[in-house]
């Protein structure tokens, strides 16, 4: 009997350790949860070719951005964010590898080509952190990578470009087995049952990109039902060419009230290694007034056409109640000449093809911020996590600048290196940038106080009264080529 009371005694004790254990085990798991219910969803919209000085709030009083600038408007706002450049003439490649890697141009795979595994994608670090990742729109890098950094994802472009009205698309679930060219078309019907593979599995003929990447979006919102948090990625093909929209965004604007920008050129004054390549044949040499007038109205109606779809994916969220709890970021992967300094393309170390808009709004975010800190969009990724309080990968390069959300007048970089290709290096050091050119045995140098001269249209760089600056830039930008064991220049 003793021994009965005794065995009992010890099974009620057991089950009272596990049922505390269990208790404790549920606790810890509610909390776990709770944790991961606090974190902000993430909506990221990446624009292509979208220059830093196209959003009315922020300066240019001529482009039509009303959901852009309400963005700003609650928001922070940076106006000197910079792409590194490129080694190669498709800039974006490299750009949109760099945003999602946090990796240096230098230190890039392929010039951008690919990810590899060992760069831990910003994807990959929220999916540990517990966020679903979605993935919409144009991914200029290889297919493995995407697969890595998005848990799932819905009408995908790969590729560079293409015709907005009948972009190539896949589907998440056709990466496991990829093939670009994948869906079947007969190009001569009438004459022929022969069957031409194109690109993509499926297409929706007809219908703009823009609104098939903004439609995917607010689907996925609406949609939405998981307690984890998201992470959605929108990347647009818009404003870069072919600049085709609706009839409705192209009446916004009245090509004769369109102005010049101060540095248009009929040509170029030199040879900078890149004067010919696709982009720059979009218009005729030399560049025409009223030609450069309708591509920057065309260029402007695209930016208009992003700006209506931002601002539905924005409603949406409202609508589903996420807004509040989430952080929005909107920003490009480089910008776009249209004219200024003779040039039509990204494919040079000015203003207008590095500096990007950047934007932050949502969840912790202060109100109406304006930074002119100098940034790199490769900052975005370990800004991203230390918002969330999260490990920044070891593999990440790029330096966070969350600091700047509190503190707008700091400083976070002390300067500002681009590249192209083996032909041109920039450097900006305060308000002073210093360009060379290495082109076929021509070199050139030129220096600008963008303080007093924000496009670039006064060369000081045989001025003898800034002769030690050019000299401290000069300096430093070798010291930057060692920094980022830039070997492929030679000046």
């Amino acid at each position: 009997m003793f021994f009965d009371k005794k065995i009992k005694g010890k099974k009620m004790k057991n089950k009272l350790v596990l049922i505390i254990l269990l208790g404790a085990a549920f606790l810890n798991s509610c909390k776990k949860k709770e944790e991961v219910q606090k974190l902000p969803n993430i909506l990221f919209v990446l624009a292509d070719d979208q220059r830093g000085n196209t959003v009315n709030y922020l300066g240019n009083k001529e482009v039509i951005t009303p959901n852009l600038d309400k963005l700003a408007s609650e928001g922070v706002s940076f106006s000197n964010a910079y792409i590194m450049g490129s080694y190669s003439g498709a800039v974006c490649q490299p750009s949109r590898a760099m945003l999602l890697s946090g990796k240096y141009l230098n230190n890039l795979t392929k010039k951008g080509q690919v990810i590899p595994p060992d760069n831990i994608t910003l994807g990959e670090a929220l999916q540990k952190a517990g966020y679903n990742c979605f993935g919409i729109g144009k991914y200029h890098n290889d297919v493995a990578s995407f697969a890595r950094c998005f848990n799932d994802g819905q009408d995908i472009y790969f590729g560079g470009m293409y015709d907005h009205w009948n972009v190539p698309l896949h589907s998440y679930g056709s990466l496991k087995n990829f093939k670009k060219f994948n869906r079947p078309v007969l190009k001569e019907y009438r004459k022929s049952n022969k069957i031409t593979l194109e690109q993509g599995d499926y297409s929706y003929s007809g219908k703009h990109s823009a609104d098939i990447f903004a439609e995917a979006a607010t689907n996925f919102i609406k949609d939405y039902e998981s307690e984890k948090p998201f992470f959605l990625y929108v990347a647009l093909m818009t404003p870069h060419d072919p600049r085709s929209t609706y009839q409705k965004y192209l009446d916004l604007y009245d090509t004769a009230k369109i102005s010049l920008p101060p540095n248009f050129m009929p040509q170029h004054p030199f040879d900078n290694g890149e004067l010919y390549i696709r982009d720059e044949k979009l218009a005729s040499f030399p560049r025409v007034p009223a030609e450069i007038k309708e591509n920057i109205r065309d260029y402007y109606a695209l930016i208009s056409h992003n700006d209506a779809k931002l601002g539905e994916i924005i409603a949406t969220l409202k609508e589903k109640g996420l807004y509040d709890n989430t952080i929005i970021i909107y920003s490009s992967d480089n910008g776009l000449a249209v004219g200024q300094h003779g040039l039509m393309g990204k494919q040079n170390l000015y203003e207008h093809s590095t500096k990007v808009p950047l934007i932050f709004a949502g969840k912790g975010i202060q109100e109406n911020v304006k930074v002119d800190a100098m940034v790199y969009l490769i900052d975005i990724y370990p800004t991203i996590c230390d918002l969330l309080g999260l490990e920044v990968p070891e593999s990440v390069d790029g330096k966070s600048f969350v600091q700047l959300f509190k503190n707008p007048q700091e400083k976070h970089r002390d300067y500002i290196f681009t590249a192209y290709r083996n032909v041109q290096r920039a450097i900006r050091v305060q308000d002073f940038k210093l360009i060379k050119y290495s082109v076929k045995g021509d070199r050139r140098a030129q220096l600008f106080d963008l303080l007093t001269d924000p496009f670039e249209m006064n060369n000081l760089a045989d001025s003898a009264q800034f002769k030690s600056v050019y000299e401290k830039l000069d300096a430093k930008m070798n010291d930057a080529l060692i920094e980022f064991k830039d070997s492929s220049w030679n000046y």
